[in-house]
């Protein structure tokens, strides 16, 4: 119950809440705030125990504020599918079996994705281990599903063919078209470059900082070639252009694409490149960032620096079809 209780001046006013059972909670003067207090102590559920507890706890941790912007959303995505299951589960209770079912069973038809859900999951449980709620994480009992990397090769002649249409499409197209040929150019991760301005460009080199480098910060200097000058160019051409601007501007507002943004106006322009034809088969754009590695290692029979570990770039990165070798 809500308690007003008048000042002697007979002006002012302060407002509490009595709990069953315990002190009164001071609500302050201010007698909209105060009512708004109450409803959100009301209507806030009871998650103690729960994993839905876990995620609010953790998106509430200096750990996860720390992560970049990119991350977060990501993780903020992979909650919405786990709550759909875990959000009531009792901690205590979770055994490594559940987990298994959820990668095999509810999540089979999404095995990577699943593998990254876990992976969320068992950052939340190992919370739950420093608070004392566990004593064992039960996901790292659980092997994880086997991963497959990605075999498309965008090959030379699709994305001419794809540039080629896109930049007939308007200008939010060609905008879309200059970050995909920025990454097939330039090898970069979207997050590398897609809020990139013109202060980081000059005529030679591109400054960028490398994402996901655990430990330490690493910049990268891409050198500009005569394919990505011309796209970027193309870029400065554009309505909005501004010397201390955001290279990729979104045309509505002169800004970088958010990144939620960004992947709803990719998907659509590769519905209507597949629509109209001009490509037959979809590519992801990280994808594009094979291409690189892949045509890099053609031209200069070496692979390019793009990850702490170079087995990694080798595995997930080099798309050839073909393998050469000299005989003896």
């Amino acid at each position: 119950m809500m308690e007003a209780r008048p000042w002697k001046d007979g002006k002012t006013v302060t407002y509490r809440y009595h709990v069953l059972g315990g002190a009164p909670i001071h609500l302050g003067y201010d007698r909209d705030k105060a009512i708004r207090k109450v409803l959100d102590m009301n209507l806030k559920p009871d998650d103690k125990g729960t994993v839905a507890q876990l995620w609010r706890l953790y998106s509430e941790s200096n750990d996860y504020l720390a992560l970049a912007d990119i991350t977060r959303t990501q993780y903020a995505e992979y909650w919405g599918r786990l709550q759909k299951v875990w959000a009531n589960g009792i901690v205590k209770k979770v055994k490594p079996a559940d987990i298994n079912r959820y990668l095999r069973v509810y999540r089979k038809g999404a095995s990577t994705l699943a593998n990254r859900e876990v992976a969320l999951l068992s950052n939340l449980f190992n919370l739950a281990v420093e608070l004392g709620d566990i004593d064992r994480n039960p996901c790292k009992e659980v092997r994880r599903n086997k991963e497959r990397p990605r075999t498309r090769l965008v090959e030379a002649h699709e994305l001419d063919a794809f540039a080629g249409w896109a930049i007939r499409q308007g200008p939010s197209a060609q905008v879309l078209l200059g970050m995909a040929q920025f990454a097939a150019l330039a090898g970069s991760r979207r997050i590398e470059f897609r809020t990139l301005h013109w202060p980081q460009v000059d005529d030679e080199i591109i400054r960028l900082t490398r994402a996901k480098q655990r430990g330490t910060e690493k910049r990268e200097l891409v050198s500009v070639g005569d394919a990505l000058r011309e796209v970027l160019e193309r870029m400065r051409a554009l309505p909005g252009y501004s010397p201390l601007g955001a290279v990729f501007r979104a045309p509505k507002t002169g800004n970088p694409y958010s990144e939620s943004g960004f992947k709803t106006m990719w998907g659509r322009l590769m519905d209507a490149a597949l629509e109209s034809r001009v490509i037959e088969q979809r590519f992801t754009f990280h994808d594009l960032r094979a291409h690189y590695t892949t045509y890099y290692k053609r031209r200069f029979d070496a692979l390019p620096e793009l990850h702490a570990d170079p087995a990694t770039t080798a595995r997930v990165y080099e798309r050839s079809r073909e393998a050469k070798r000299r005989s003896l």
